[in-house]
């Protein structure tokens, strides 16, 4: 296989990606141009959200080509369509070698330990020799708790640090029994291992049906009880802890639902909330709790607060 490479400005990135596609290109990636020089620029946009500039000044576009396709056909494309004219000496093809993706792909998942209990595994990972063996799964004798998670389409690996936090504070205070809501579940993982730690009943509540069948598959591979589903899905009452990972605006909307979701003397536990957030979302909840961040981790917090 090969890959045609051109350099464009920023306000062509966007066609100039669509032309090559629609002309045949397997695939279109951008990058900067000017990336590991001085004039190397970075792009930053809130987690979840597009940067408000969608490339930079000077960008490298690179198609995949299928084989059989000649550079010429998509550079007569670009030109017809009247996004650039690039003549000789203005683009270069590379050579892409043959390269195991999946097993490429599956190297850069590791198993991942949190905390003193909690190690998320990869299913290729199952048998390794370097993830400690399982040594308790009733939550209640401080074993080794494995958490068998493959990446997919649903957020909640394991390997970002609002995940890292919601699972510290999992270890660190469930003491068995209590009911558990974890509301935006993405792939479950928090609900799974509250389980595995010895909580009660548990439900998971996504907007996202791919994440409710997602936390339903991860449940059933990891032998734990969780009740998946729509919001609208979800009955009334309260929980002993209630648990949401999502963004701050979201949280500061979500703020009085899962306020009164939290059962008296229960916890709220929020993530998904950067260190500069952090004011600004407690004072969404301080009609309800009083939120303090936990614990901080890498520029992002895990807020707490307990109903009185």
């Amino acid at each position: 296989m090969r890959e045609l490479v051109l350099i464009c400005p920023e306000q062509r990135a966007e066609a100039l990606s669509d032309a090559l596609i629609e002309a045949g290109a397997l695939s279109v990636s951008v990058e900067d141009a000017d990336s590991d020089t001085d004039a190397e620029q970075a792009l930053f946009g809130e987690p979840g959200h597009e940067p408000d500039v969608q490339a930079w000044q000077r960008n490298s576009v690179v198609a995949l080509l299928p084989d059989g396709l000649d550079p010429a056909q998509l550079l007569e494309y670009v030109r017809s369509a009247g996004i650039a004219d690039y003549g000789e000496g203005q683009w270069a093809v590379r050579e892409v070698p043959d390269t195991d993706w999946v097993r490429l792909t599956q190297a850069q998942f590791q198993p991942i330990q949190i905390g003193q209990r909690i190690w998320i595994v990869p299913s290729w990972h199952r048998d390794s020799p370097d993830v400690p063996p399982i040594s308790g799964q009733d939550g209640q004798d401080g074993g080794k708790l494995h958490i068998e998670l493959d990446p997919g389409l649903a957020f909640g690996t394991g390997s970002h640090p609002t995940t890292h936090l919601c699972l510290q504070w999992l270890e660190h205070n469930i003491q068995g029994g209590e009911s558990l809501l974890d509301y935006g579940c993405g792939s479950g993982i928090l609900a799974i291992a509250a389980r595995l730690l010895g909580a009660g009943d548990s439900w998971a509540v996504d907007i996202d049906e791919q994440a409710v069948q997602s936390t339903r598959y991860n449940a059933e591979v990891n032998g734990a009880q969780v009740l998946a589903m729509l919001p609208d899905d979800l009955s009334e009452g309260q929980f002993q802890v209630v648990v949401a990972n999502i963004l701050s605006n979201p949280l500061k909307v979500l703020a009085p639902m899962l306020s009164t979701r939290v059962a008296p003397g229960g916890h709220l536990v929020l993530s998904g909330v950067l260190e500069r957030q952090a004011q600004e979302v407690a004072q969404a909840y301080a009609p309800w709790l009083d939120m303090a961040v936990w614990q901080a981790m890498d520029g992002w917090v895990c807020l707490h607060g307990r109903r009185a």
